[in-house]
């Protein structure tokens, strides 16, 4: 009865202790799928949010690709206005180089037209001092001109006054003197009738030359002598440059001449022959033999180059 109470109360004792097992597992399961749930509810979440986030890193992928060809064409535009940059600096660069070369043409051509305005200045001013000399020269010119008019002028008085027949060229005063009245055919030795007209020819001409109005103009006084085409040049050369000669000496060596006198004509005075190197002609171009054969006294004013010069240029200007 002992043994059976003592197993009853094992037996009771048994009976709650399985209970409370029991209990426990089945807390412990519920938490377990409490757990279960949470972990799988977690899970869900997650997966859930791993696939938003995916998408959206998918789209931001998207997006990513889109801004990079949007970039890689941005880069190419870049590249290609680099490109476009860099011709455009060549070209830049190019026209700078030939601004310089322009600017150096245009600094060399600004030296040139100052070298030119330098000259025309200088051209200018000779210009003004050659027109102040030719105005000069002009004046002298006239003066001289009118000297000559005047010396022949009174040439022609003087020799009619003396009733001397000679013949006083209106153009330059030459006077003509018959070769036949001084010399003999062929001869060089003056006639006592040629002497005698110089003795009174030469104190009229030389009165009127070396009067005190034109003995500061006066130049040069040429005896020339003149022949027919008779014989040869030369030939007639020789005599006339002796026939020449010989009136000359004669004229240096004439009494009625004061000394002053002979000292100027041993200054001025030349003598000289031209055969028949100017022939006189009739009015049907025919040799005139006679008019040929002649002496010829001659003068010519100083400075009768500059005439001779200034009367071309007065020419020219009358033509221009």
């Amino acid at each position: 009865m002992a043994r059976q109470t003592m197993h009853t109360r094992r037996a009771g004792r048994g009976s709650t202790g399985g209970a409370s097992w029991i209990s426990y597992s089945d807390m412990m399961a519920n938490l377990l799928l409490i757990f279960v749930l949470i972990l799988t509810y977690s899970l869900y979440e997650y997966f859930t949010m791993l696939e938003t986030k995916t998408a959206e890193l998918d789209a931001q992928k998207v997006i990513l690709i889109s801004q990079q060809a949007e970039l890689d064409d941005k880069e190419t535009e870049l590249n290609t206005l680099q490109i476009s940059l860099d011709a455009k600096q060549d070209e830049l660069d190019e026209a700078n180089a030939i601004l310089i070369i322009r600017e150096e043409e245009l600094a060399e051509l600004q030296a040139q037209l100052a070298d030119k305005e330098n000259a025309l200045i200088i051209a200018t001013t000779k210009l003004n001092e050659q027109q102040d000399a030719l105005a000069l020269q002009a004046q002298q010119l006239d003066e001289l001109v009118g000297v000559r008019t005047n010396i022949i002028q009174d040439l022609s008085t003087g020799l009619s006054a003396a009733n001397l027949k000679a013949t006083v060229d209106p153009n330059n005063g030459a006077i003509v003197l018959d070769s036949a009245v001084f010399f003999e055919t062929g001869k060089s030795e003056i006639k006592e009738e040629g002497k005698e007209l110089l003795n009174q020819f030469i104190p009229v001409y030389l009165e009127i030359l070396l009067s005190d109005e034109y003995k500061d103009y006066l130049g040069e006084i040429i005896i020339e002598g003149h022949t027919d085409s008779t014989g040869s040049y030369d030939t007639n050369l020789k005599l006339s440059q002796e026939r020449a000669l010989q009136v000359a000496l004669y004229v240096l060596n004439m009494p009625q001449l004061s000394s002053e006198q002979k000292a100027v004509l041993q200054q001025i005075l030349t003598a000289t022959g031209r055969s028949y190197a100017d022939l006189v002609y009739d009015e049907n171009g025919v040799e005139d033999a006679e008019a040929s054969r002649r002496v010829e006294f001659k003068f010519s004013l100083r400075d009768s180059e500059m005439i001779t010069q200034m009367q071309e240029i007065l020419e020219q200007n009358d033509l221009n």
